[in-house]
């Protein structure tokens, strides 16, 4: 089964996340190939907009599929080359040429908010349900994760969502800025791409500066090697072993600090 799957209605485009039967839990085969699909897409100029949505009607994504941790994130060490590509294909979201609308149904949750923050645009059903709680698996947020999530929301909104790790409803994240729209659930699909058409029948060149002129006026961190790097600290502790652990046994984990 291809994990992104690719549709094309004149010059809008539909990127689906395609693991449904696992509420398109993200892999390292999905992350890589929508990294690889959104590069493409961005180099099609007879595209205006492309809409990011995941399989079925369940979840846009729920996060990370969290059985394949011990095999490709056991330590900091094999935990950094799959976080950069994570960044990378965060970036390749984010950078993307053209308008980026997310359709959110269900959850939104770790991973799959995370690609919903580097979207331009986000329509969410009413029942659909947002947060990264992270904290609960003795996992952080790498740096190249964490800046979509602190540019859409700040800082304070950002901590929240961190700190808490709760999971909570559209019309809270509609108000913390997570989303720029919450409809009913059975108008998502209609509105998402009432807005991509909006979109597509404007100018695609002023656009893509709009794009290019915000990304530039916005404030980018310059880290050290040695900072980047902290960003996968998490992943040598016992916590992490914990937390992955209790997640897995559907148990409550009990951390340690260490």
């Amino acid at each position: 089964m291809d994990p992104v799957l690719v549709t094309r209605d004149g010059a809008i485009a539909t990127v689906t996340l395609n693991n449904p039967g696992r509420l398109n839990a993200l892999d390292k085969a999905m992350w890589t190939r929508l990294g690889e699909t959104m590069r493409q897409l961005s180099a099609d100029d007879a595209l205006r907009c492309v809409v990011v949505r995941g399989a079925g009607d369940k979840a846009f994504a729920a996060g990370a599929d969290i059985a394949e941790f011990a095999r490709e994130r056991a330590n900091s060490k094999q935990a950094k080359p799959y976080g950069n590509l994570i960044h990378e294909t965060m970036q390749a979201v984010a950078r993307c040429r053209h308008p980026t609308v997310a359709l959110i149904q269900g959850a939104c949750v770790g991973g799959g908010l995370e690609i919903a923050a580097m979207c331009d645009l986000r329509v969410a059903g009413q029942s659909s349900r947002f947060g990264i709680p992270v904290n609960k698996l003795g996992l952080t947020m790498a740096y190249g994760e964490l800046m979509g999530l602190l540019a859409l929301v700040g800082r304070a909104a950002a901590l929240e969502i961190l700190l808490e790790g709760r999971v909570f409803d559209a019309e809270e994240a509609y108000r913390k800025g997570l989303v720029n729209r919450v409809v009913p659930d059975g108008e998502v699909e209609e509105e998402a791409y009432a807005m991509a058409h909006r979109i597509a029948d404007g100018a695609p060149l002023v656009n893509r500066w709009h794009k290019q002129f915000i990304e530039r006026l916005a404030v980018t961190a310059k880290l050290a090697p040695e900072e980047w790097d902290e960003g996968f600290a998490c992943f040598d502790t016992s916590d992490y072993k914990e937390g992955v652990a209790a997640f897995l046994a559907k148990r409550k984990p009990d951390f340690n600090g260490r």
